[in-house]
């Protein structure tokens, strides 16, 4: 993709013309379209798009076009995203003992699958119970969480955020509860993985609790971190067929397998911008 390619993301109320008073502003600026998607939800009567377009030769600047987009977005009471196609989303990525999501996410960055910069790598655990995880010169931190100690380590997070600008936090299987206040500032850039079953089993061992209720299907649900546990808008879902011969440890690992690829889904979704809220629920215009 050129260098001179940006990202376009907006919603808005829905009206006629919005695809036209986009593509006439690119079009009068010097840009060209490379790829358009966009739905129009009948429901919320809300607008969504998102558009790829490069700056040609002759194109206006990036500052000049991004003021066009800025006009455009108060006239039509939009709200939008605008960057630059190869600057990376800096992502920071925070885990407990399994690391098998952690593990999978720095094998896809490191090959170039997912285009981000990892900031730091938090775990509530020491760092020898991620042996199975590449986690080379990137910053770790540890940083142990007691009762007494949650508001504490879940403000030096916060800290780590700030500090190193980072844009998304992934829970890869963070077992910890965020606080209200902590989801609260995180709002729409934070992801978590979970299992997720019919029926729904909580609580210790969850797998084995669906063996032992003869489940068919076990399946991974990737989310938005909201104050409702387990709640937040969803990104990704996947599900994979059980049968009566699945032992447990049969279905654990299955059930890894899913939680990887589906948050490795969920996160190039997001990382590329293609995820917009929409209300309780997501616009997600998949590649």
């Amino acid at each position: 993709m050129s260098d001179r390619s940006m990202i376009l993301a907006l919603s808005c109320p829905d009206r006629p013309g919005i695809v036209s008073a986009v593509s006439s502003l690119l079009f009068e600026a010097g840009c060209n379209i490379l790829d358009a998607q966009q739905f129009d939800d009948t429901e919320t009567d809300r607008f969504f798009m998102r558009v790829v377009f490069c700056l040609l030769e002759h194109a206006k600047s990036e500052a000049d076009v991004a003021a066009s987009i800025e006009d455009l977005a108060k006239r039509l009471d939009m709200t939008f995203t605008l960057r630059q196609s190869f600057a990376k989303k800096r992502v920071m990525l925070l885990v407990s003992k399994f690391d098998h999501c952690l593990a999978d996410l720095l094998y896809r960055w490191r090959i170039g699958e997912l285009p981000m910069e990892v900031t730091a790598i938090v775990c509530n655990h020491s760092r020898e119970h991620l042996a199975s995880s590449d986690i080379g010169d990137l910053p770790f931190y540890y940083l142990p969480i007691t009762k007494q100690t949650k508001m504490e380590q879940e403000a030096r997070i916060w800290e780590l955020v700030q500090e190193t600008n980072t844009d998304l936090v992934v829970l890869a299987r963070y077992m910890q509860i965020l606080s209200d206040g902590f989801s609260a500032k995180l709002s729409g850039r934070c992801i978590n993985i979970h299992h997720s079953f019919l029926p729904g089993f909580k609580g210790a061992k969850p797998y084995h609790q669906a063996h032992e209720r003869g489940v068919k299907l076990i399946g991974a649900t990737a989310h938005y971190v909201t104050s409702d546990l387990d709640e937040g808008p969803i990104i990704e879902q996947d599900v994979e067929r059980i049968t009566h011969r699945d032992t447990p440890d049969d279905l654990v690992r299955k059930g890894r397998d899913i939680e990887r690829r589906v948050l490795a889904s969920a996160v190039r979704h997001h990382i590329e911008d293609r995820v917009m809220l929409n209300g309780r629920k997501t616009v997600v215009f998949t590649g």
